[in-house]
Parts: structure tokens; C-alpha cells; sequence
């Protein structure tokens, strides 16, 4: 179990866990002996304290299951919600001259990929109103990254489509842009206003049209 943010580009800012425009996201993947991933679960918490993380293990991980996690305080009493907790401080790893990011390589290969996805498909031109459905999207297409039977994984998508609620390409886009107004045909046939002029005094035509009479 770990943190990461996650979403598009925020030139400036790093990684760990400062505030800034990016999505802080949980991740919680399956560890199998000896070695490979199974499952995993990212969902957005709204911050790394002690109440969003414990929230989001107790809705993902079984309970009973041995929670490996670094030592950020915000993991502490894990115990209480029946987790056997396993913390691996990264502070430790490196006095020990180990390398810190092996120590929860699950979840650290796990981030890396959901990044590198949102940077690489979405060319991490993702909104965060819109992040929450990219990342189920990403754990459904690694959880089913093995599956031998397509069949069943299109009947899954299907599933969880109908059961949805619908979506209109309205609710989708940023800016709508305002619905075009018909023209008004004239009421009235007739010169426009500019072209209304009195008549012009040519004693001439008068003339000529009484010698013509």
C-alpha cells in the first residue's frame, strides 16, 4: 500500500506528498510469493492523513490481510481496523545502504505504469473531474491484463455500462459554446432606412413631361 500523485504535467512541483494541482491517489496491489502482482485499487484520497488512508484500505483490503507500507505516520493504527501491519521505513533503508524504492515494488511498478499510461495515451491532458474515472479505467484493464477470455471481459464492460448512470457529451466538455439564433425575417418588404430618400427636385422631368403630353 502507498501514495502517489497522480494527473497531468505541473512544472515545479515534485513528487512526495506536497500540495498542488495534482490528485493524490491510493494504491494497493497484491503481493504473490515468491515474486508478481496480482490485483490492485487506486482511488483519489483527499489527503494522506490518518482518516483517508485508513478509509480507503478498510474499503479495498480484505480485512485479516498484512499491510505492507512505508513509515509515514498516517499508516499508524492499521492494527486497530484488524490489519497486520508491516512498516518498512524508507529512512531505515537508506542508512542501511539499501535502495528505498525496493522496498514496496509492487505498488511503485503499479504507479509508475498508471502514470505512464495517463502521460502516454491521455497525453496527461487529464482533468481531475474527470481523473477518478481514468484511474478505474486502468484498474480494470491491468486486474484483466492476463484474461484468456475476451468474451467475458466485454461482457464485464457491458455490465458496468448498464449499470451506470448515462452520461451526455454535454457533461463532458469544459465550455459549451451558445446555441445559434435563427434570423429574424423582415415583417415589412421595402427599402432599408439608408436608402430612403426624399424625391429629388428635377424641374427638367417635369418639363419634358409636359411638352411629351
Amino acid at each position: 500500500m502507498n501514495e502517489a500523485f497522480t494527473g497531468g504535467l505541473e512544472p515545479g512541483v515534485r513528487g512526495g506528498r506536497a500540495r498542488g494541482k495534482k490528485m493524490l491517489a491510493g494504491i494497493a496491489g497484491e503481493v504473490h510469493e515468491p515474486t508478481g502482482i496480482g490485483r490492485c485499487r487506486i482511488a483519489p484520497l483527499a489527503d494522506a492523513s490518518s482518516a483517508s488512508l485508513h478509509a480507503f484500505i478498510s474499503e479495498n483490503v480484505e480485512p485479516g490481510a498484512m499491510v505492507i507500507t512505508d513509515g509515514w505516520q498516517g499508516y499508524r493504527g492499521l492494527e486497530r481496523l484488524g490489519y497486520t501491519h508491516d512498516r518498512r521505513s524508507q529512512r531505515a533503508a537508506r542508512a542501511r545502504g539499501e535502495d528505498p524504492g525496493e522496498l514496496l515494488p509492487a505498488v511503485h511498478r503499479v504507479a509508475s505504469l498508471v502514470k505512464r499510461w495517463l502521460s502516454g495515451t491521455h497525453q496527461a491532458a487529464v482533468d481531475d473531474a474527470h481523473l477518478p474515472a481514468y484511474l478505474n479505467e486502468f484498474v480494470f484493464r491491468f486486474n484483466r491484463r492476463r484474461s484468456r477470455s475476451r468474451g467475458m471481459v466485454f461482457y464485464r464492460v457491458l455490465e458496468l455500462a448498464v449499470a451506470h448512470e448515462p452520461v451526455r457529451y454535454q457533461d463532458l466538455i469544459v465550455s459549451r459554446r451558445p446555441r445559434r439564433v435563427p434570423p429574424v425575417p423582415p415583417q415589412t418588404r421595402g427599402h432599408p432606412p439608408s436608402l430612403d430618400r426624399p424625391p429629388a427636385n428635377r424641374p427638367w422631368r417635369r418639363a419634358h413631361q409636359g411638352r411629351s403630353g
